[in-house]
């Protein structure tokens, strides 16, 4: 039997090489980084999703694109200052190969600007600024949440057909509310409506006396605001215990009444927002989801854990069209954009800057639950200003 030319050795060699290397890296875990709050205002909203995106990977058998998966845990603290430092902590020293996160505008973006220039893929599991999406976009970006023009702006149309002309806004001093504040305004006043002033107080202070007293000063139709977490729950109990609730209604982005209603008790009831998910939505997607993750958890899954499942599914989609090759970013990340996801809010899919487009619900306060009253505004798209891609 002939001996093999010193050629063909050398390629049988390199072969067998490029082989053992994709069979070493089909074996290694893929690398998840959350860079989520866990102490804090919003360390409640951190959880639920880093939850809901592990109930997705189990109920895949522990794997997303054939692949086990390997977490990595950083606490933003909900400081923009140390965005920086802690999405290095995933990206560079822990080399993840996707990150999810987070929930604070300010991080996010320093979160979005450090995974843009190290060609890190991100899905922004909450965090709505609307720059993230925006001028911000890139290949790279997604989200599997909204922007705080979406909700807000929904919330426009549904106020002035209540018959309200003028209105009054209130939120912390920050890009969130900002962004959320004038989402409103646009789908108010295109409407027919007009915000006759905007008050703020500093985040996170929630002393809001001072705004309690000009809105009862000025007697506005309505007051529109947006806050979330512990600042929602000491609002809508202010807001109550002040009476204007009786004269003045108040209306919300969802997240006022999203995983505060305990807390909030007797002071939420009636309260309608708008949100990209509600309760009730009683289809099967979401029966079983509530339920699943109920069993896992032990509580009731709210829309932070949607996005974090979503998240889940999302790079799931990416994964599968590369069958696990991280590697291959261009195309997983064009298969995670032209992606249909199948989510307990109902399907949705992304527009071109990476953001979902969606039904964005009207929802009321009943009990412990965000009842769907409506759809506001159907497959809503977020106008992207600013977008290069």
């Amino acid at each position: 039997m002939p001996f093999p030319s010193p050629r063909a050795a050398r390629l049988a060699g390199a072969a067998f090489l490029a082989l053992a290397a994709c069979q070493a890296q089909a074996a290694d875990p893929i690398k998840v980084g959350f860079m989520l709050p866990y102490s804090g205002t919003y360390a409640a909203l951190g959880t639920a999703i880093e939850n809901g995106f592990k109930l997705y990977v189990q109920e895949q058998g522990g794997k997303l694109g054939g692949r086990d998966v390997e977490y990595f845990k950083v606490d933003d603290e909900s400081n923009p200052a140390k965005g920086p430092e802690n999405a290095n902590r995933l990206i560079k020293r822990d080399k993840v190969d996707v990150v999810i996160g987070t929930v604070h505008s300010g991080v996010a973006m320093a979160l979005a600007k450090a995974a843009k220039d190290s060609d890190t893929t991100l899905i922004v599991a909450n965090a709505g600024a609307d720059a993230i999406t925006g001028p911000m976009c890139g290949p790279g970006i997604f989200r599997t949440s909204f922007t705080n023009w979406q909700p807000a702006y929904a919330m426009g149309p549904v106020a002035a057909g209540k018959g309200h002309k003028t209105a009054i806004t209130v939120t912390w001093k920050y890009a969130a509310g900002d962004e959320a504040v004038a989402g409103f305004r646009e789908g108010f006043e295109k409407s027919g409506g007009k915000v006759i002033k905007d008050l703020t107080v500093p985040f996170p202070n929630v002393e809001f006396q001072s705004v309690l007293t000009e809105i009862a000063a000025s007697k506005p139709d309505m007051v529109f605001t947006f806050f979330a977490g512990g600042g929602a729950v000491k609002f809508v109990q202010d807001y109550a215990a002040a009476g204007l609730n009786k004269t003045i209604p108040l209306y919300g982005s969802g997240f006022l009444t999203d995983g505060t209603l305990q807390a909030q008790g007797d002071a939420a009831q009636g309260l309608l927002t708008t949100l990209h998910y509600a309760d009730g939505l009683n289809t099967p997607r979401d029966q079983a989801f509530r339920a699943d993750y109920s069993k896992a958890y032990k509580q009731t899954p709210d829309v932070y854990a949607v996005q974090g499942y979503d998240a889940a599914q999302l790079l799931q989609a990416g994964l599968k069209a590369v069958q696990g090759d991280v590697g291959k970013k261009a195309d997983m990340r064009s298969a995670m954009r032209a992606a249909t996801i199948d989510s307990p809010r109902g399907p949705f899919t992304l527009s071109a800057a990476g953001n979902p487009v969606q039904d964005i619900y009207l929802r009321k306060v009943e009990g412990l639950e965000n009842k769907v009253v409506d759809v506001a505004v159907k497959k809503l798209a977020d106008p992207a200003r600013g977008c290069k891609l």
